[in-house]
């Protein structure tokens, strides 16, 4: 029983090694542009409703918050489907992979924001940059898996972080277009990305 235990559990890290050194592709280049198009839209919103959102923090935050959910919510749910397609019976541990690659940095990100929030309220005005670098460390993580392009997504999103932060002092940081134009235009350059290279192994397959 316990030399087939130990099979079993030789199996399971086989799979597991295998998924984490195969390319990913579960994320889907049209369910990516629209989260891309869905931080622009949330910006122009933003613009509209809340056109003082450093006096109306929570609001500020609900609204990207939000916004980062439900693209969340519509990548996962595409990430699902599309790998039980794409990598059948390796589906679960791709899926795994991809995940535990970039949960540490969402993580830190929701923390960071929750102890700003409740500790250091003077210095919200940096959550814009430090959400787009820490989703940056998250995306780079995940890197090693992804088309080797995606790189340059990691890097854009850290230069904006680090721009953010340089660039937009108090009056500025929580303009609308401080979160809009680095996720909508990095949103869109990753479906680029995917697109391409979805089409360069349909071609080589």
């Amino acid at each position: 029983m316990r030399d087939l235990d130990r099979a079993l559990d030789d199996i399971v890290a086989i799979r597991s090694q295998i998924a984490r050194s195969a390319e990913f592709r579960g994320y889907g280049p049209i369910t990516v542009a629209a989260t891309g198009v869905l931080a622009m839209l949330a910006a122009a919103v933003q613009a509209l409703w809340l056109p003082d959102p450093a006096a109306d923090v929570p609001s500020y935050l609900a609204l990207w918050v939000a916004t980062a959910g439900v693209s969340v919510a519509l990548i996962g749910i595409e990430m699902v489907a599309r790998s039980r397609r794409i990598h059948t019976v390796l589906a679960d541990e791709m899926i795994q992979a991809a995940t535990a690659q970039f949960m540490p940095a969402a993580v830190a990100g929701v923390l960071l924001t929750v102890v700003l929030v409740r500790v250091a309220p003077q210095t919200l005005w940096m959550l814009p940059g430090l959400w787009q670098i820490v989703f940056s460390l998250g995306f780079l993580a995940s890197c090693d898996s992804l088309p080797r392009p995606m790189f340059a997504i990691g890097v854009w999103y850290l230069a904006a972080g680090l721009g953010s932060l340089t660039f937009a002092n108090e009056a500025y940081a929580f303009s609308p277009w401080a979160m809009g134009a680095p996720f909508g235009i990095g949103q869109l350059l990753m479906a680029a990305i995917l697109n391409w290279s979805t089409a360069t192994s349909d071609v080589e397959g």
